[in-house]
């Protein structure tokens, strides 16, 4: 986590705290980090010299108003345009929701299954990590077939490897070390 998102991921969550909008402009930030994230011409907007502040901020306001950001999030996006730190807007939506995961006793699960899987799976499996870690989870579902098949669990710095590729590589390590 960069000092810069969290220094003004720690400002924006007190703000969001203090008008119980924590969960809101988690979203919105997200949202907008996303955007930034997904669209180069807007990363190249924001901080191209050839662009003036005016037009920085038309581009901020319509995206803001097509997104629905909250006010406490336009305002934050005001202070990063002023302060040239619109760069640093994934780091700080980042550790914003570190920051807001630590305050209320959550921690994330990144689960990468090879295919869909239904939500009574995603509720067992909360269920058993929470028993697991004594804390609550929020579970984050991400795919890739590249697994075969299984699940890919990560909690914090622990990964759980479920996955047919994982054994397969298990498979293939003990057959050339039998060979040897």
């Amino acid at each position: 986590m960069s000092a810069v998102g969290r220094r003004y991921a720690m400002a924006l969550l007190e703000l969001a705290e203090e008008q119980g909008q924590t969960q809101k402009v988690r979203r919105d930030i997200e949202a907008l980090a996303s955007a930034f994230g997904e669209s180069a011409e807007l990363r190249g907007a924001m901080t191209n010299p050839w662009y003036n502040d005016e037009q920085r901020e038309g581009i901020l306001q319509q995206l803001s108003m097509r997104l629905g950001t909250s006010p406490i999030v336009k305002n934050t996006l005001g202070v990063l345009k002023d302060r040239q730190r619109l760069g640093d807007l994934p780091a700080i939506a980042e550790a914003y929701v570190r920051l807001a995961q630590e305050r209320t006793g959550t921690i994330l699960a990144e689960v990468t299954t090879a295919g869909p899987m239904g939500d009574a799976y995603f509720m067992r499996l909360k269920q058993t990590l929470e028993q697991a870690t004594g804390k609550k989870v929020e579970i984050e579902k991400k795919q890739d077939a590249a697994l075969i098949a299984g699940v890919v669990t990560k909690v914090g710095d622990k990964v759980y490897d479920g996955s047919l590729r994982a054994r397969l590589k298990e498979m293939e390590e003990k057959m050339l070390t039998a060979e040897a």
